[in-house]
Parts: C-alpha cells; structure tokens; sequence
C-alpha cells in the first residue's frame, strides 16, 4: 500500500501542533524520535488507543492515514534533528 502525496504535505497537518521540524509546540516533540516509535504512536492513535494526555487530538488525525502514510511520516519524521 503506497501512497502518492509526497511526505512532506503530509506532514504538514502535523506541523501545525508539532512544529515544522518537529520540535514540538501545542503537541509534543518529535525531533529524534524514530520510525518505530513513531509507526507504533500512529497506529495506536488510528486503533483510538489511550497513549499519552492528547491521545484524544490525534484519533480523528490518525483515523485517516494508511498504513503507507504512516510509514512515509515516520521515515520524515526520523530524519529531524
């Protein structure tokens, strides 16, 4: 399942909380975080899985990404310092 959209738009929604190269602001940073932790963060947020305080901000976020968006994301996300 690949996605077309490039992976920085897609990261642009997520931007908006968790700063433009992820360090954080409304959401948490995620500057040197890596593809695992984010892969299984999203995932858990699409299954409306409690993870954090803010779980609830990110269901209806994640609720609309596929398996590759996800994986697109957290291979941009792992490459901010």
């Amino acid at each position: 399942e690949k996605s077309s959209m490039p992976d920085e738009p897609k990261y642009a929604g997520c931007a908006i909380c968790h700063g433009p190269a992820g360090n954080g602001g409304i959401g948490p940073k995620l500057a040197g975080r890596d593809v695992d932790y984010i892969t299984s963060r999203l995932r858990a947020y699409r299954a409306n899985e409690m993870v954090g305080p803010q779980s609830p901000l990110m269901w209806g976020q994640a609720a609309v990404l596929s398996d590759g968006d996800i994986s697109d994301l957290a291979n941009y996300i792992a490459n901010f310092d």
